[in-house]
C-alpha cells in the first residue's frame, strides 16, 4: 500500500537567507506537510514510494503576495449581490493564480463606503479551497488614508478615527479584528480575519490604535501618507512593521527629511528616546560642561573655541551613525574614558527596528535603480508584492477595460492607468515575474529574490514556520523554477496543481 511520502531529488533548495542548497525534499502527500528525512526514515522506518527528479532545478517554497487586490477579471472589492457568486470568484482566483506560483494570499480591499466593509470582509474570511493558493485573512488598504497620497482612492470615502478604536471597529466589524486567541486555522497556519491595514499615521486618530491593533496579531503598515520622518518613526515605535509599496504614495526622499522611505536606514540609537545620565554627558568635557556650554570646568579651561565645539558636536554624533559606542576623546590626560552602557543602550532602543517594506518591482511604480537602492540599504526586509488589479492575467491584451465606479483603466504592457489620466491604478505584474526584475535590477542571486517573496513574507506576518519555508511541518506549499526564476509547476499540500506542460 503506497505510504503517500514522496521524495523530490536532483533540486536546489532555498535556504532562508537567500542561498542555495543542493539537496532532497521529503514530503508527506496526505498530511501535506514538509517532513524531516532523518526521522521519518530512522523512527519510522520509511522510504518514499515516489520520487521526483527536478533535473537540478529550483524547488522553493510558494510565493506569498500580501497585496492583491484581484486577478483574471475579478475585483475583490466589488461586491455586485450575490454571496455565491463572490465566493465563486475568490474561488476562481485562487485557483488561477498558482501559474504564476503565489500558493498563498492576502486578498485587499482598497477604500470602500464604510457600509460595504463588514460585508466583504466576512467573505474574505481565511479558507483554503483544494487544489488552490490559501486565502490568509484580508489586508485593508484604507479608508484611513491621506488625501494628499490618494492615488486611485475615492476621496469621499477617505475617512480620519476621531474615536480611535471605536472607529476601526465601526469601519471594518469589530467581529473582523478579533484577538490573537481567537484566530482560526487556513491551511494549517494561525490567521485571522484582519491581517494587514495600511493606514496613514499622521491621520487624526490613527497613531493611538498601532498598538492596540498590534496586540491583537493585525500588521499596522504605513502608506499613502505624508508622514514626515517623526511621525513615521514613531508610527514604527507604536507598532507599525511594514511600509505599503515602497516609494508609492509617500514624500519622495529628501535630505532634511527622509520621511517614511528613511525608515530603511534609520539607526536604532537616533530613533530611541536614551538619554545619557549625567555622568556621561560630561564625557570627555568634564562634570560641568555640556557640549555647546561656554560654562568654565573645574579644571579653569578657558572657554572652547566655535571650531572645536563643532568638532566635539561632531565626535559625540558618529559612534551613533556607525553603530558604535566610543568615547570622546578629548583632553584625555585630565578626562577619565567613560562610554555609555551597551546594555543600556540596547534596552532603550529594543522599542524601535526597522520595518519591512514591499515593493511593486514591475519597472513602472518605481525605477530599477530605485530598487536597487531600497535593496541595497535593506535586504533582510525586502517583500515582493503585485499590488496587482482584477486586470491581472499573464494572457491579457493591451487595451482599455471597465474597473468600478463608472471608470475605465488602460492596459499598456506592464504598465496601468486610470483612462484619461496618468494616475497609476495598480499593477498587473505576476508575482514570479517580480521576482525575476529583482535579479535583473539588483544584481541578487535567485535565491534573494525567492526570499523577498516566500520567507520575509511569512515572517511579517508572523507564520514563517508554516507557509513561506521549507522547514519541517510546514505546509507543503512549492513550486519547481528553473534557473532563471521561470514557474514549472505548482504544488500545493503535496500535490501537483499546475504544470506548465
Amino acid at each position: 500500500m503506497p505510504n503517500d511520502l514522496v521524495c523530490f531529488t536532483n533540486c536546489l533548495l532555498p535556504k532562508e537567507d537567500g542561498s542555495l542548497v543542493e539537496k532532497d525534499l521529503w514530503v508527506d502527500s496526505r498530511r501535506g506537510v514538509i517532513l524531516d528525512p532523518q526521522k521519518t526514515f530512522y523512527l519510522r522506518k520509511d522510504r518514499p514510494d515516489t520520487v521526483i527528479d527536478l533535473g537540478g532545478n529550483i524547488l522553493s517554497p510558494g510565493y506569498i503576495d500580501l497585496q492583491l487586490n484581484g486577478a483574471y477579471g475579478f475585483d475583490f472589492s466589488v461586491y455586485e449581490g450575490s454571496d455565491d457568486a463572490y465566493k465563486q470568484g475568490i474561488k476562481m482566483v485562487a485557483e488561477r493564480i498558482v501559474e504564476t506560483g503565489v500558493t498563498s494570499i492576502v486578498p485587499t480591499v482598497i477604500t470602500q463606503d464604510k457600509s460595504v466593509y463588514p460585508k466583504l470582509l466576512q467573505l474574505l474570511r481565511p479558507f483554503s479551497p483544494p487544489n488552490a493558493a490559501t486565502f490568509l485573512g484580508w489586508h485593508a488598504e484604507g479608508p484611513f488614508l491621506n488625501v494628499a497620497k490618494r492615488g486611485a482612492h475615492l476621496p469621499p470615502y477617505l475617512l480620519p478615527a476621531p474615536e480611535g478604536m471605536k472607529t476601526f471597529e465601526e469601519v471594518y466589524g469589530a467581529d473582523n479584528l478579533v484577538d490573537a486567541e481567537d484566530w482560526t486555522m487556513a491551511g494549517g497556519s494561525q490567521v485571522t480575519g484582519v491581517r494587514i491595514i495600511t493606514a496613514a499615521p499622521e491621520i487624526d486618530g490613527v497613531m493611538g490604535v498601532i498598538s492596540k491593533l498590534t496586540r491583537r496579531g493585525i500588521v499596522m503598515s504605513i502608506g499613502h501618507s505624508i508622514a514626515t520622518s517623526d511621525v513615521a518613526t514613531n508610527a514604527v515605535r507604536n507598532g507599525s512593521t511594514l511600509i505599503t509599496h515602497l516609494f508609492n504614495a509617500m514624500p519622495q526622499l529628501h535630505h532634511r527629511d527622509p520621511s517614511i522611505i528613511g525608515l530603511l536606514g534609520a539607526s536604532p540609537y537616533l530613533s530611541s528616546t536614551f538619554t545619557p545620565s549625567p555622568a556621561r554627558i560630561s564625557n570627555g568635557l568634564g562634570p560641568n560642561k555640556s557640549v555647546g556650554s561656554e560654562a568654565i570646568d573645574e579644571n579653569n579651561t578657558p572657554p572652547q573655541s566655535p571650531a572645536h565645539l563643532l568638532q566635539q558636536r561632531f565626535s559625540a554624533i558618529a559612534p551613533a551613525l556607525s553603530g558604535t559606542v566610543t568615547p570622546l576623546h578629548v583632553n584625555e590626560s585630565k578626562t577619565p574614558k567613560t562610554v555609555p552602557d551597551t546594555q543600556e543602550y540596547k534596552a532603550q532602543t529594543l522599542d524601535f527596528e526597522r520595518p519591512f517594506y514591499d515593493l511593486i518591482v514591475d519597472g513602472v511604480h518605481c525605477h530599477p535603480n530605485s530598487i536597487r537602492l531600497a535593496y541595497a540599504s535593506y535586504p533582510e526586509r525586502c517583500i515582493l508584492i503585485t499590488d496587482a488589479m482584477k486586470i491581472l492575467d499573464p494572457n491579457l491584451r493591451d487595451g482599455v477595460y471597465e474597473w468600478r465606479e463608472g471608470k475605465r483603466y488602460v492596459k499598456e504592457g506592464d504598465k496601468l492607468y486610470l483612462e484619461g489620466t496618468n494616475t497609476l491604478a495598480g499593477s498587473l505584474v505576476p508575482l514570479d515575474k517580480c521576482v525575476r526584475n529583482l535579479t535583473k535590477f539588483t544584481g541578487c542571486s535567485i535565491g534573494e529574490a525567492i526570499k523577498c517573496a516566500t520567507f520575509n513574507p511569512a515572517k511579517c506576518l508572523n507564520i514563517e514556520n508554516k507557509k513561506g519555508t521549507l522547514r519541517p511541518g510546514a505546509d507543503a506549499d512549492l513550486i519547481v523554477l528553473d534557473r532563471h526564476g521561470n514557474v514549472l509547476s505548482t504544488w500545493v499540500k503535496g500535490k501537483k496543481v499546475w504544470d506548465r506542460s
